[in-house]
C-alpha cells in the first residue's frame, strides 16, 4: 500500500434490470424441460432414425430413376 496515494476501493454500482415476460421464451423453456423426461432421449432417437431411413429410401428411389432415364436415353440415341 502506497502512503501518497492510497488505495480506495469503489462502492459496488448499481446494476438493475428489470425482467419481462416473454412468453416464446417460457414456452421453449417447457418444451426443453418436456424433453428431460424418462425414456425421451430413446423416442427421440428413433424418431429420428426413422426420418434418415425414409430420407435414404426417398434418395436411394432418384437413383433408381435417374439411372433408368440415362439407360433410356442412351439406348434411344444409340
Amino acid at each position: 500500500m502506497s502512503v501518497l496515494f492510497p488505495k480506495v476501493q469503489k462502492p459496488r454500482e448499481w446494476d438493475y434490470r428489470p425482467i419481462y415476460f416473454d412468453k416464446d421464451k417460457e414456452a421453449r423453456k417447457d418444451k426443453k424441460l418436456a424433453r428431460l423426461r424418462h425414456g425421451a432421449f430413446r423416442e427421440e432417437h428413433e424418431k429420428n432414425m426413422t426420418e434418415l431411413r425414409k430420407k435414404k429410401q426417398s434418395r436411394l428411389w432418384l437413383w433408381i430413376i435417374l439411372l433408368g432415364m440415362l439407360v433410356i436415353a442412351f439406348y434411344i440415341l444409340l
